[in-house]
């Protein structure tokens, strides 16, 4: 049987072992922290672009699929038509989302392999995967929305561009 010296250094002993185990745990958690919220500033950042099959369009969007700039090729307006030209528009909006979607999805992937979650150390605590959000579902390609209406047929052959020394108004 130990003393009353003896129990009070065994207590101490352990309750410096637990300190660690604490402190170590805290540091594990910070140092997650940290790299969710740089995996969710990089997903946050990443930016796509696309440019249609015909090579008309070229379109970037941002991390949530917002376009922010769109170039037309020199061609695009003497050698397509108005419905090819949103075909054109919509594949490379398209693919440059899907093309952000996957930079954002690469930026926490690293977040996801392998790590220990919170739950694993602390069963009430909160899950670090939970935060992050999952992907919407992005449309296939050239698949027209519900609510795109049929193309209006026009005659190109037609079409005379306003001259500043026309009368008429329209």
């Amino acid at each position: 049987m130990t003393g009353p010296d003896g129990r009070r250094a065994e207590l101490e002993a352990r309750n410096a072992a637990m300190r660690e185990q604490v402190s170590s745990l805290l540091e594990g958690l910070q140092r997650q922290t940290a790299q969710l919220r740089e995996a969710q500033e990089d997903a946050l950042a990443a930016t796509g672009a696309a440019t249609s099959a015909d090579g008309l369009v070229t379109v970037r969007v941002n991390a949530a699929g917002v376009v922010t700039d769109t170039q037309l090729s020199a061609s695009a307006l003497r050698t397509s038509t108005p419905e090819k030209l949103a075909r054109s528009f919509t594949e490379a909006a398209q693919s440059a989302a899907r093309d952000a979607r996957a930079r954002a999805d690469a930026a926490v992937a690293p977040l996801q392999e392998n790590v220990p979650d919170l739950p694993d150390l602390f069963p009430e605590a909160p899950s670090l995967a939970q935060l992050i959000p999952s992907a919407p579902e992005m449309p296939e390609p050239n698949t027209p929305s519900s609510a795109s209406k049929a193309p209006v047929e026009e005659d190109w052959d037609d079409f005379e561009p306003r001259s500043r020394f026309r009368r008429d108004s329209w």
